[in-house]
């Protein structure tokens, strides 16, 4: 049985033009991955395609021997801030406890078995003082920590976050990759789109480099060099990065 996550041979339009096309990708289990790229190379259609989230053209995602589609219960997935609607009238411990329904079904109301994991998720987190804010009351980092505890409370085996550190303080996003660090370690497999190409070596085990197709993937030290950069972000990139001769 194959514990890694398989993409193979997946294709996504957008607009009548490929947007990403993977012939094979693997995401290896218990693994911090960033996901790095320019703009527009795929990155968040790559992440959603995968979740079935967007339409494919063709491919298959597989765990565990079988379609992605078939156990999404085992895969939360952290949308962008700005896809949210800060306005909706929903506190910070209801937005966790949304993350009981994938097991229980949405006819069902949560009982005390879910109010109590909802409550121990946002514990882990930090934000139980937090717990009857409306949503659109929290910073950007607490927000993440937010959505991270709904992942945790679906009690998902992978978690997918698409841009999480965007319009948050330095504090923040430290406290949050803490976080995802130590749940990487208790066993989750962490897959992240990522940016901020000066902290890929802190943050991540391994990469996916992404440009509509995928340049390279491994393990940091093997992917996070200057020819894979180049290939990826162009003849000037290893400057800015100062790479040097990696």
């Amino acid at each position: 049985m194959d514990n890694n996550l398989s993409i193979n041979h997946l294709t996504i339009s957008y607009k009548r033009k490929i947007a990403v096309q993977i012939e094979n990708l693997i995401i290896t289990k218990n693994q911090l991955t960033g996901i790095i790229g320019p703009n527009g190379a795929g990155k968040s259609t790559l992440l959603k395609g995968m979740l079935g989230l967007i339409p494919i053209n063709r491919g298959e995602v597989v765990y565990k021997n079988q379609p992605v589609s078939r156990q999404l219960n085992k895969f939360a997935y952290v949308e962008q801030r700005q896809e949210i609607d800060l306005s909706f009238p929903i506190d910070v411990f209801g937005v966790v406890l949304l993350g009981t329904y994938p097991k229980i079904g949405l006819i069902k109301r949560p009982g005390k078995k879910e109010k109590e994991l909802a409550w121990s998720c946002l514990e882990k987190v930090g934000m139980a003082d937090f717990a009857h804010n409306q949503i659109g009351e929290l910073s950007g980092g607490q927000l993440q920590r937010v959505f991270i505890a709904r992942a945790l409370a679906q009690e998902a085996e992978w978690i997918f976050l698409d841009e999480p550190f965007v319009g948050i303080d330095a504090t923040s996003e430290k406290i949050i990759i803490d976080l995802l660090k130590q749940l990487r370690d208790e066993g989750k497999s962490i897959v992240i789109v990522h940016h901020d190409l000066h902290k890929v070596r802190d943050y991540f085990d391994q990469l996916v480099l992404l440009n509509k197709q995928v340049i390279a993937f491994g393990s940091v030290d093997q992917v996070f060099e200057v020819d894979n950069m180049k290939k990826t972000y162009g003849e000037e990139i290893a400057e800015m990065l100062k790479l040097g001769g990696k």
